[in-house]
């Protein structure tokens, strides 16, 4: 889930110069700057302002789009801004101070800014935008999309829990009961019974006020889900994982991370993440603009590595994940991806429907 997960996880700090604006707009009174950059920028040094739809807080997949634009902002001895969303009214007005200030590139994370971002493109059409994880409905010159296709990894995590599942029940705990969301559901039943056709699935939805940041309700629709038996769930709950996490170590079963490597947060609990490269789609989307690429969508899948599994990456021995001591398990995961990527195998996209 990203985000979307929005997921969980990230630390920023900061390198180059980055203003973090937290409120409803940029004129927002609670501010943390910092300067690491080393005196006066170039004369071609560029400008990057990052919107997001949520409070940053825990959120790693947002986190992981500072590292992004951090990322642009340092190869172009550029600047850097981020102006922290909470609700509709803030996403407006951060939308529309990004927009007065005209950096090179705005870069907004999130489905919400579609219609925002489709009138501000229309009525700047010199301004670039760059949507990460979702797009406008109508192509403009000025809008470049990257999105992602996660129910590719989504179902190789649910063939890793069809494999490793003692009961033969899965689930997942997911943020909202959208096709967009459902990437994180439905391909993880879909993965387990390819593996193991007599597994069972179930997936609970956080909702509520706060779906993208309640670890007390994920937390509860993940112990429905142990009470039935499940022993191999699906963490999609954004900063609500961390309460799923915590359900299954209680009761001795094992779930799955997103967005970038949680096994760390809850060692002997979570079997493997996700990995969705946010920060990367971001700083490359930034790349294509500049180099007069814009207005194209860029889909990010296992093909591409935009998406992927921590336990198929380098370093896995040392992620603390459970699936580092499942080798056997891996190997036929990973003729799972080859199948993928060589277009052998299709994985249903929930929101294609």
């Amino acid at each position: 889930m990203s985000r979307r997960t929005r997921s969980l996880q990230f630390a920023a700090a900061a390198a180059g110069t980055l203003l973090l604006v937290t409120g409803c707009n940029a004129a927002a009174k609670n501010t943390d700057t910092s300067d690491a950059g080393s005196g006066t920028a170039a004369k071609d040094a560029k400008s990057f302002t990052l919107v997001t739809p949520d409070p940053v807080g825990q959120n790693e997949f947002l986190k992981l789009a500072i590292e992004g634009v951090k990322t642009a902002a340092k190869a172009h001895s550029g600047t850097q801004k981020v102006y922290q969303s909470s609700d509709t009214a803030s996403q407006q007005q951060n939308v529309q101070a990004a927009v007065d200030a005209a950096p090179d590139v705005i870069v907004l994370v999130g489905f919400e800014f579609a219609d925002l971002v489709a009138q501000q493109a229309e009525a700047h059409p010199k301004q670039q935008f760059l949507m990460i994880d979702a797009c406008t409905a109508k192509t403009f010159k000025n809008v470049s999309c990257a999105v992602f296709r996660e129910h590719e990894g989504v179902y190789l995590a649910g063939a890793e829990a069809g494999l490793l599942s003692k009961s033969g029940k899965v689930g997942a705990v997911d943020v909202l009961d959208t096709p967009q969301f459902r990437r994180y559901s439905d391909p993880f039943a879909a993965g387990a019974k390819e593996v193991a056709p007599k597994t069972s699935a179930s997936t609970r939805f956080v909702g509520g006020q706060s779906p993208f940041d309640d670890s007390a309700r994920a937390k509860e629709q993940a112990n429905s889900l142990l009470a039935k038996g499940t022993d191999q769930i699906m963490a999609a709950a954004a900063a609500g994982n961390y309460g799923v996490f915590e359900a299954a170590k209680a009761k001795g079963a094992f779930a799955y991370g997103v967005d970038v490597n949680q096994c760390p947060s809850a060692p002997g609990t979570v079997v493997d993440n996700v990995i969705k490269k946010t920060d990367v789609a971001v700083a490359e989307g930034i790349e294509q603009v500049l180099n007069g690429k814009a207005g194209q969508t860029v889909s990010y899948g296992l093909k591409e590595g935009g998406i992927s599994l921590t336990g198929l990456e380098d370093g896995v021995d040392s992620s603390q994940c459970v699936i580092a001591d499942h080798k056997d398990v891996l190997k036929k995961v990973e003729a799972l991806r080859d199948r993928i990527v060589a277009g052998e195998l299709t994985v249903d996209d929930p929101a294609a429907k």
